[in-house]
């Protein structure tokens, strides 16, 4: 029951987000500084998110092979490299350092 108690509230709580983001008058969203925050967050969540899924764990910081495999996408990302090819550079290396690693 609990469970279902949960997915309503979410659901819920996603409607009424979208109902707030309607109900925004249009000219403040024409603004620069508005536009340049809505294109700017979701890299900052991205970064945020990839480097709690990389340094992250039980609570604390780590360091392992991901680190690894992030500095290699990174690089490739940073060398142009297409995207499916640095999310296969950052397996490829993480995957590795977990082989040589143990």
């Amino acid at each position: 029951m609990t469970v279902w108690i949960a997915v309503g509230a979410t659901a819920l709580g996603c409607y009424l987000l979208k109902l707030i983001g309607l109900s925004v008058p249009a000219g403040l969203l024409e603004r620069p500084s508005v536009r340049r925050s809505a294109a700017l967050i979701p890299v900052a969540l991205l970064a945020a998110l990839t480097a709690l899924q990389t340094f992250g764990q039980d609570g604390g910081l780590t360091l392992d092979a991901r680190a690894l495999g992030l500095a290699a996408a990174a690089l490739a990302a940073w060398r142009r490299a297409p995207f499916l090819l640095v999310v296969g550079i950052a397996v490829l290396v993480t995957a590795l350092a977990r082989l040589i690693g143990g």
